[in-house]
């Protein structure tokens, strides 16, 4: 019998990357091939149990996350979660610091192939040192890929670059040789350059560790298929020149609801039961951006003007002393009657499946999209950082969603929330968005398309190129 292929993966430490390259991992190990998941020990423990079955062919490995000086970062904080934004450059120092043991582990174990993330570009050196074959795997869209990450403008060197400034970001790139409308506002342009530009503590951008791990990589696989974003695939692998592979959407099976029927989730599930088909907003930002006292208040006026049934998954923001204090006064009460607020963890994916939910009011995270046509429901775009607005502007493109309306500053209104969630859920003139999304169902939710066929053909790439190394 062949040995079976051993691949190491190495997420960058936000839950966000962590998830997807979970996924990618089991249905890895469903094939057969034997995969080493690498982390902090608090985020491995925050990370879903490896299914019974697969607990011969992955495995956890982890490594503590490397103490700095001067207590920069919280006790326990091993994720940008945990980490306050002012702080998370020090979180790529500690990061980085990963790359000592990570050599000894890559040196002692001999993989057939490293599948790594867009920040531990020190991997390239590692990889090349013991002739290990290496992957860049993409949680992003392959429009936001395109867009953010031709090689050549994501490094530095003057005359080199391809965006000179923040201004060169709010059209679409030279490169992208088709229609497009995606591009960033100039509010968001500002942020997201010096993001990808801006020197930070680590001493090196985020635009040289994506470039030196784009031309050091051997391939690069992207959560994506050619059903929804070919053009932007074909021209991403001429951009780069190397096999550019899409692993599917990485859909998850369809949960069962038996698990809530007590406590707060059995009560809130008990009222979805009650509300009409496909009636509910589902409302959620995740836990990445922080949303300002503003921006949370102003959803909630959007939300209570629009008369709509909906159910939010709050985090609780840093901003207020307690639950009643995160939202306006009298909030809970006026829209007691046809809205629910939970804060803390909420089972999402269980939420989106039930046949109460319509549509969802939410970041434009991509994974969030992927989980949201999995079902099927109208888009209600509210995007804010790196890749969302790059997600909205091509969703509302294929007419799947609607956006919600900014200012030049990049604020947004009560009014402009109400007008989305009416035009998205109930407006004559949003029926082709319902409509669209629901058809989307039959391509995001298609496990047979992406788990078989997808991750089939990133198998077989795994095992012909490996014999050719």
């Amino acid at each position: 019998m062949a040995e079976k292929l051993h691949v190491v993966m190495l997420p960058w430490i936000a839950f966000g990357h962590m998830i997807p390259f979970f996924q990618l991992s089991i249905d890895l190990a469903k094939a057969g091939i034997k995969v080493s998941f690498v982390s902090t020990p608090r985020n491995i423990k925050r990370l879903p149990e490896i299914p019974p079955s697969l607990a011969d062919l992955v495995e956890f490995v982890e490594f503590p996350l490397p103490s700095l000086d001067n207590d920069v970062l919280p006790e326990d904080g091993e994720a940008t979660v945990d980490i306050p934004a002012e702080k998370m450059e020090y979180l790529k120092i500690a990061y980085d610091l990963l790359k000592h043991p990570l050599k000894q582990f890559i040196a002692d174990q001999l993989p057939d192939w490293i599948i790594i993330d867009m920040m531990p570009y020190w991997m390239v050196d590692i990889a090349k040192e013991n002739k290990v074959p290496l992957i860049q795997f993409s949680v992003f869209s392959a429009v936001a890929f395109v867009f953010l990450g031709h090689p050549e403008c994501l490094v530095g060197d003057g005359q080199k670059r391809l965006r000179p400034s923040w201004m060169s970001m709010t059209s679409k790139p030279e490169w992208v040789d088709f229609p497009s409308s995606v591009a960033y506002r100039n509010d968001e342009a500002v942020g997201v350059f010096e993001g990808i530009y801006g020197e930070n503590a680590s001493g090196i951008t985020d635009g040289e560790r994506v470039s030196r791990i784009l031309n050091g990589c051997q391939a690069f696989a992207v959560r994506s298929c050619v059903e929804f974003e070919g053009d932007y695939l074909n021209l991403f692998e001429r951009l780069i020149g190397k096999p550019v592979i899409p692993v599917g959407l990485l859909p998850r099976e369809k949960p069962e609801r038996k698990q809530f029927t007590d406590g707060r989730w059995g009560e809130i599930f008990k009222w979805l039961d009650n509300q009409k088909p496909r009636s509910v907003v589902f409302v959620g930002f995740g836990s990445e951006y922080k949303l300002t006292k503003d921006q949370v208040y102003e959803i909630a006026h959007g939300l209570e003007l629009s008369g709509l049934p909906f159910l939010w998954a709050l985090r609780k923001p840093g901003w207020a002393n307690d639950d009643r204090d995160a939202l306006p006064s009298g909030f809970g009460e006026r829209t007691s009657d046809r809205g629910i607020v939970c804060t803390g963890w909420a089972p999402q994916l269980e939420i989106l499946g039930h046949p109460s939910i319509g549509g969802s009011l939410f970041h434009s995270g991509w994974g969030s999209i992927i989980e949201i046509l999995q079902f099927g429901h109208t888009l209600i775009l509210l995007p804010f950082i790196i890749d969302q607005p790059l997600n909205a502007r091509y969703v509302v493109e294929k007419g799947l969603g609607v956006e919600i309306e900014r200012e030049e500053d990049g604020s947004f209104t009560r009014d402009g929330v109400e007008k989305a969630l009416k035009l998205a859920m109930v407006s004559v003139e949003g029926k082709s968005l319902r409509e669209k999304a629901s058809e989307a169902a039959a391509l995001f939710g298609n496990l047979k398309l992406h788990q078989d066929y997808y991750i089939g053909k990133f198998v077989d790439f795994l095992k012909e190129e490996k014999r050719n190394v």
